[in-house]
Protein backbone atom coordinates (compact mmCIF):
# COMPACT_ATOMS: atom_id res chain seq x y z
CA UNK A 1 0.00 0.00 0.00
CA UNK A 2 1.32 2.97 -1.16
CA UNK A 3 0.66 6.69 -0.18
CA UNK A 4 -1.12 7.59 -3.48
CA UNK A 5 -3.96 4.28 -2.95
CA UNK A 6 -3.73 5.90 0.57
CA UNK A 7 -4.76 9.54 -0.90
CA UNK A 8 -7.13 7.86 -3.25
CA UNK A 9 -9.17 6.05 -0.39
CA UNK A 10 -9.35 9.07 1.65
CA UNK A 11 -10.52 10.90 -1.11
CA UNK A 12 -13.42 8.32 -1.78
CA UNK A 13 -14.39 8.34 1.54
CA UNK A 14 -14.71 12.59 1.48
CA UNK A 15 -16.86 12.34 -1.64
CA UNK A 16 -18.79 9.59 -0.31
CA UNK A 17 -20.18 11.46 2.35
CA UNK A 18 -20.96 14.56 -0.29
CA UNK A 19 -24.33 15.04 -1.32
CA UNK A 20 -22.90 14.03 -4.81
CA UNK A 21 -21.81 10.40 -3.40
CA UNK A 22 -20.46 7.82 -5.33
CA UNK A 23 -20.26 6.60 -9.05
CA UNK A 24 -20.63 2.20 -9.01
CA UNK A 25 -17.19 2.45 -10.28
CA UNK A 26 -16.12 4.43 -7.64
CA UNK A 27 -17.71 2.12 -5.12
CA UNK A 28 -15.91 -1.05 -6.54
CA UNK A 29 -12.28 1.09 -6.72
CA UNK A 30 -13.13 1.95 -3.08
CA UNK A 31 -13.63 -1.66 -1.82
CA UNK A 32 -10.60 -2.54 -4.18
CA UNK A 33 -8.41 -0.34 -1.82
CA UNK A 34 -9.94 -1.01 1.14
CA UNK A 35 -8.96 -4.80 0.98
CA UNK A 36 -5.90 -3.79 -0.05
CA UNK A 37 -5.34 -1.78 2.90
CA UNK A 38 -6.76 -4.16 5.07
CA UNK A 39 -4.40 -7.13 3.84
CA UNK A 40 -1.44 -4.13 4.24
CA UNK A 41 -1.87 -4.09 7.80
CA UNK A 42 -2.82 -7.96 8.41
CA UNK A 43 0.53 -9.02 6.41
CA UNK A 44 2.35 -6.13 8.56
CA UNK A 45 1.01 -7.47 12.06
CA UNK A 46 1.33 -11.01 11.49
CA UNK A 47 5.17 -9.88 10.55
CA UNK A 48 5.50 -8.57 13.91
CA UNK A 49 3.97 -11.62 15.58
CA UNK A 50 5.70 -13.80 13.45
CA UNK A 51 9.30 -12.35 15.42
CA UNK A 52 7.93 -11.62 18.33
CA UNK A 53 8.90 -14.22 21.44
CA UNK A 54 7.37 -14.33 25.58
CA UNK A 55 10.34 -14.16 27.99
CA UNK A 56 9.96 -15.82 31.13
CA UNK A 57 11.59 -15.04 34.35
CA UNK A 58 14.36 -17.19 33.78
CA UNK A 59 15.45 -15.42 30.49
CA UNK A 60 13.89 -18.13 28.10
CA UNK A 61 12.54 -17.40 25.08
CA UNK A 62 9.23 -18.81 23.75
CA UNK A 63 8.10 -17.98 20.28
CA UNK A 64 4.24 -17.39 20.45
CA UNK A 65 1.75 -20.01 18.87
CA UNK A 66 -0.83 -19.46 16.87
CA UNK A 67 -4.33 -20.18 18.13
CA UNK A 68 -7.13 -21.96 17.07
CA UNK A 69 -9.79 -18.88 16.46
CA UNK A 70 -13.10 -21.22 17.05
CA UNK A 71 -11.67 -22.68 19.80
CA UNK A 72 -13.15 -21.19 23.25
CA UNK A 73 -10.48 -21.10 26.28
Amino acid sequence: MNEEQIRRINELAKKAKSPEGLTEAEKKERAVLRRAYIDSVLGSLQGQLDNTYLVDEKGHKQKLKKRDVDKED
